[in-house]
């Protein structure tokens, strides 16, 4: 720390400072107002709405030291992202004071996310000399809830849900002292004044309060019950990892047959016996924002098979908040944790609703009465290409905004079907909402709309304009025509490419590599296999694969053996319903081969997810998807366990010289059906991810466009975009992929709302592109 500099002169300066960034909720003010004490500084600090202000009066030269020392020496997770500094006239201020805060301007879009319990809360949970031994809720200025609690701004405790809860005396005084870390914590509680805890069982009646609560919570773990506990952003279901039996239960329960269940452990060594970590993975799991890492398993690890049935991953998150800690501390060993909810619907915040939505599911309930402003499920990461990359962003991340170099129309942004999460702006931020789920249901639909509601009253937006998916079937569409402003369309595929833009600031001409499992073209037909060339007026679809019928139309998303039919097809004709060993019985392939030779619900489609699914049923993998990307999943997982050499990773494919130019996979299939039996099914899936990286080059050297972007729900396959980046990067390209947004429809909305930046010089279709259909 610089020293203060001593001086005779009696000359003084008044300077108001204005900051912005993630300088509330950080213990910015009491270091503000120790450093003006040392640099003999008199004025005050407030937050404001816009962020923080300051007025100091003294020495000139003590505070331009005061301004050299401030950025240097400021607490975790504060960042200054604009400093202006305004000479103003003499006050004769008597001395330094953190002052109420001030209430002009628009909201902050620099709002911090949940922070995890920091290692000195942890310290004073496990010593019994301390005011805040084995208390639940304990907190500082480095630490815990904040955007879950969060009614308005500024982030004062009047406005969060801990105004319920008045300071006692000895919290009055940790609150005051400057010395103290919980100075000006707006979160700051103990035993004798903050929020209680207590056991309920599955009639909500009381069955323990405080640490006898947790004593029994523990103890309900151990013989295989489920417990719901109220957690940072909602409630959670937790379950002993080890056993079997009742992890079968919980998912019986939660009708979820086969999609692995996250992990929490207490610390970084219990992770370290469950999985292969790399330095980068820990620091994720360490963070402040506590994710579910995705993480490579061990093979033995006294885990339940049932936890993650056939995965070579696992989901583990560290405990993150002091009921976490002191649970897994007195269990000594992992539990699944997974989202308090029913299948489809929203993670339940409200005791009430808690109460109705999982009665059949939990056996008991450790609650509290700290009321959860929003909900705000676990966040899921993935190690993609050497950096972490968000699957799922929600605790932890949200509110955190994406930046731009220039201002945007304000707007809404409602993204797709799946993942759904929706995005404002204030100027040349971009927010994005917490994961919401799949608007499959009511619930989660009056989640999306309330989450809107949300969004607009913390921000003080009013969009004028909304933009949404090409798709008029998806209920985000759908519940966007019903709101007023000007509406717009954004293709999908498009809007995946302009998020990873976003993220990266970029602006146009770039090629969009994107591959997913579909989204509607400009043409009517299913995109999903997809190279754009943006330009700042629009965009052509310069490359695709070649496209294939699917049987059954959205079942061919449930059932792999379905696109694998429909890509022998479309190779083989009626041939293909002679080939020995389909998946199917001697009925479904009568209807199928009368479905597709009369066209009915057989679409056609250029998906990249549809492709790797096809060749996963083809290699004996996969038949059926009981979740999500199931199949593909399983086919990178059999990639990873056998690398290729560079010689000979690469199966043979055909491009055409037409508009847009088709990349054939026909080649392709016909060697890997022909490796089916000499070849160990590893190495035939590692030669097939490769050979997708080749076409990407492949498409990339004829474009003529140096920098790419990859995005869509496929690059979250961690060997195919590693393989791509390479091939790419070798040959010269720059690549963008996606890490604070997910390159998954999660990520969909930021893309639409950026697309406002073009709706100017494009206000009908964004598409310039050939419109013919697919052939």
């Amino acid at each position: 720390m610089p020293k203060p500099i001593s001086t005779t002169s009696p000359t003084k300066s008044h300077l108001h400072i204005n900051l912005q960034g993630f300088v509330q909720g950080v213990g910015l003010r009491p270091l503000v107002l120790r450093l003006a004490t040392l640099y003999q500084q008199h004025g005050w600090i407030a937050n404001s709405q816009a962020g923080v202000s300051i007025a100091i009066e003294g020495c000139p030269a003590q505070q331009q030291v005061f301004l050299a020392a401030l950025p240097l020496q400021l607490p975790p997770f504060a960042t200054i992202k604009s400093l202006t500094i305004t000479p103003q006239a003499l006050a004769n201020y008597p001395d330094f004071q953190i002052r109420s805060s001030q209430f002009d301007g628009k909201p902050s879009v620099f709002v911090l996310p949940d922070l995890a319990t920091c290692p000195a809360c942890v310290a004073d949970l496990r010593n019994p000399a301390s005011r805040f031994y084995r208390y639940p809720f304990t907190s500082c200025c480095h630490c815990g809830p904040r955007y879950s609690v969060m009614q308005k701004q500024p982030y004062d405790r009047a406005h969060t849900s801990m105004a319920a809860f008045a300071l006692c005396d000895a919290c009055w005084a940790d609150y005051a002292d400057v010395a103290n870390r919980r100075l000006h914590a707006q979160t700051l509680a103990c035993p004798n004044c903050g929020p209680q805890l207590q056991l309920l069982d599955a009639a909500g009646q009381p069955l323990a309060k405080a640490e006898d609560a947790l004593t029994k919570a523990v103890e309900a773990l151990r013989v295989g019950q489920i417990i719901a506990v109220k957690g940072i952003g909602g409630y959670q279901l937790l379950v002993d990892a080890g056993n079997e039996a009742a992890v079968l239960r919980l998912r019986d329960k939660k009708h979820r047959p086969q999609q692995p269940f996250a992990l929490m452990v207490l610390d970084l060594p219990t992770a370290h016996q469950l999985a292969h970590i790399t330095d980068i993975e820990q620091t994720a799991l360490s963070s402040a924002a506590a994710p579910i890492v995705l993480l490579p398993r061990r093979r033995a690890t006294g885990i339940a098979n049932a936890v993650a049935p056939d995965s070579a991953l696992l989901g583990i998150m560290l405990a993150y908040s002091p009921l976490h800690h002191l649970l897994l501390g007195d269990f000594a060993a992992p539990v699944v944790a997974t989202s308090g909810n029913r299948h489809h619907e929203p993670i339940c915040i409200d005791d009430a609703e808690a109460f109705t939505c999982l009665a059949g599911i939990a056996d008991v309930f450790l609650v509290h009465n700290r009321a959860i402003v929003r909900p705000l499920d676990d966040s899921i990461v993935r190690l993609i290409n050497g950096n972490i990359t968000v699957l799922r962003r929600a605790r932890g991340y949200a509110p955190v905004p994406i930046s731009l170099p220039e201002a945007l129309p304000e707007s809404v942004a409602v993204g797709g079907q799946m993942k759904s999460a929706l995005a404002i702006n204030q100027g040349a931020h971009i927010i994005l909402s917490q994961h919401l789920g799949d608007l499959d249901t009511l619930a989660t639909q009056q989640h999306l709309q309330a989450t809107r509601l949300d969004l607009q009253h913390f921000y003080q937006t009013h969009p004028k304009q909304i933009q949404h998916d090409l798709h008029s079937g998806y209920s985000s569409s759908q519940m966007a025509q019903t709101w007023q402003g000007q509406h717009h369309a954004v293709q999908h595929h498009y809007a995946h490419a302009l998020a990873c833009m976003a993220e990266h600031s970029l602006d146009a001409p770039v090629l969009a590599i994107v591959w997913d499992g579909s989204g509607l073209g400009d043409d009517g037909t299913l995109w999903g296999g997809e190279f754009l060339l943006i330009q700042p007026t629009g965009y052509q679809r310069f490359a695709h694969l070649r496209t294939f019928p699917l049987p059954g139309g959205s079942k061919a998303m449930q059932e792999p053996r379905r696109a694998a039919l429909g890509l022998l097809c479309e190779m083989f004709g009626d041939g293909a319903f002679e080939r020995a060993n389909l998946p199917f019985s001697a009925q479904e392939l009568a209807l199928l081969k009368t479905a597709l030779k009369r066209q009915m619900n057989c679409p056609q489609t250029s998906s990249a997810g549809r492709l790797f699914d096809g060749v996963a049923s083809l290699l004996g993998i996969a038949q059926i998807n009981h979740y999500e990307g199931q199949a593909a999943m399983a086919l990178e997982a059999s990639a990873t366990a056998l690398a290729t050499t560079r010689q000979e990773k690469a199966y043979p494919f055909n491009i055409s010289d037409g508009k847009p130019v088709i990349i054939d996979w026909q080649p392709t299939l016909e060697a890997v059906i022909a490796d089916i039996g000499q070849q160990p099914t590893a190495q035939i899936a590692a030669k097939f991810h490769c050979t997708l990286a080749e076409m990407m080059l492949a498409v990339a050297r004829r474009a003529g466009q140096n920098t790419i972007v990859l995005s869509g729900g496929c690059m979250q396959n961690a060997f195919l975009v590693a393989a791509a980046v390479q091939d790419l990067t070798h040959a010269g390209f720059t690549v963008y992929c996606h890490q604070q947004i997910p390159p998954n429809d999660g990520g969909l909305a930021v893309g639409q709302l950026y697309a406002g930046k073009f709706l100017e010089m494009q206000p009908d279709i964004p598409y310039i592109g050939d419109q013919t259909p697919c052939a």
